[in-house]
């Protein structure tokens, strides 16, 4: 499960004002060779000791993107957020060039993901179920950093059909939903836009009718379950109404 790094509420308001400037609620990560800006962050699992997936930007195909490489590794780049989740759309173009051959989300040995954009939510405690709500405490003591009580992942998978739902194999606490399948046309863009709060009706209704709460945005991809390797870039990521 993605986690969230503590930062200064003043940094989050004057990264916010920056970024609203372009339209997006979400700070531009940079051009290539650049370091990504505050508030971003890479974060991973409570004291992980396995590698972390790697980040860089780079100029391809005349865009700044984010190269996102997995090596046996698990990580995620982070934006902390405080936003309502009403009329939020979350916007980005991504390109797959190297999948994971034995990805298979409904199993713990198969949870990988090539490529992934996230929502994090702060889903409270009483909307979680019993068992789950106790493993989440849990889970939250051991871990510096706060964890999201729902978070919803967009991915690119190896074969499932775009539209398939389904929960995280080791936490019900993240869900995905499969928007691309399988391998594209070499250097392929494709584009997706999600409205935010649909989403989370659509994966998290069972649990809660009223939408809590946006803490985070990620993008992400892991091969640690399948010890394998995966690449993947991501573009003109933008969350506004």
């Amino acid at each position: 499960m993605p986690s969230i790094p503590h930062l200064a509420a003043a940094l989050l308001s004057v990264a916010a004002l920056q970024a609203r400037a372009d339209g997006s609620l979400l700070r531009p990560l940079g051009g290539p060779g650049a370091a990504w800006p505050a508030p971003w962050q890479i974060a991973g699992l409570p004291h992980q000791k396995k590698p972390f997936t790697t980040f860089s930007m780079v100029e391809l195909d005349g865009r700044h993107a984010l190269r996102v490489q997995a090596d046996a590794s698990y990580g995620n780049l982070v934006h902390p957020l405080h936003l309502e989740a009403a009329a939020l759309h979350l916007e980005w173009q991504w390109r797959v060039d190297q999948l994971l051959a034995d990805a298979d989300l409904h199993t713990r040995a198969g949870d990988d993901t090539a490529l992934k954009v996230c929502v994090l939510f702060d889903l409270p405690l009483d909307h979680v179920p019993f068992v789950e709500r106790q493993l989440l405490r849990v889970a939250r003591a051991a871990s510096d950093e706060p964890l999201p009580g729902a978070t919803v992942c967009y991915v690119w998978d190896t074969r499932l059909p775009p539209g398939t739902t389904l929960a995280n194999a080791f936490t019900r606490r993240l869900r995905y939903l499969v928007l691309e399948s399988g391998a594209p046309q070499p250097h392929e863009w494709r584009s997706e836009r999600r409205d935010v709060e649909a989403d989370f009706v659509k994966l998290f209704g069972d649990e809660s009718a009223q939408v809590p709460t946006v803490l985070g945005i990620a993008v992400g991809a892991d091969a640690d379950n399948t010890q394998s390797h995966s690449l993947g870039h991501v573009a003109e990521l933008m969350l506004a109404p």
